[in-house]
């Protein structure tokens, strides 16, 4: 009975730390979105900080990264800039990629 609960307390332990590490992955790769995004606008580097914590606060409205997307899309329109949505969807998928091996490599 005492290796099920081990077994048992082994997986919650990891399931706590998998979802803590996609956390981070998640709020590291809209951080560098955002950064990005800033760069598009044309932001300078106190403004595209300031807009990198925008952008990974916005996560927190809904479930899911459609929030993010049309944050960072709504944004770039109304600056102007000359970035479609399937750049920024790109975007997007280049840095949950970098996030994850640099969340993996802090430890």
């Amino acid at each position: 009975m005492a290796t099920f609960e081990d077994r048992q307390k082994g997986q919650e332990a990891k399931f706590a730390h998998d979802s803590e590490l996609r956390f981070k992955a998640e709020a590291r790769r809209n951080r560098l979105l955002g950064l990005w995004a800033a760069e598009q606008m044309g932001l300078n580097e106190t403004h595209a900080k300031e807009y990198a914590a925008e952008v990974v606060s916005a996560d927190f409205e809904e479930a899911g990264e459609e929030d993010v997307f049309r944050k960072v899309s709504a944004d770039m329109k109304a600056k102007n800039a000359n970035v479609t949505d399937e750049m920024i969807r790109q975007k997007m998928a280049e840095f949950v990629a970098v996030a994850q091996q640099q969340v993996l490599a802090e430890g």
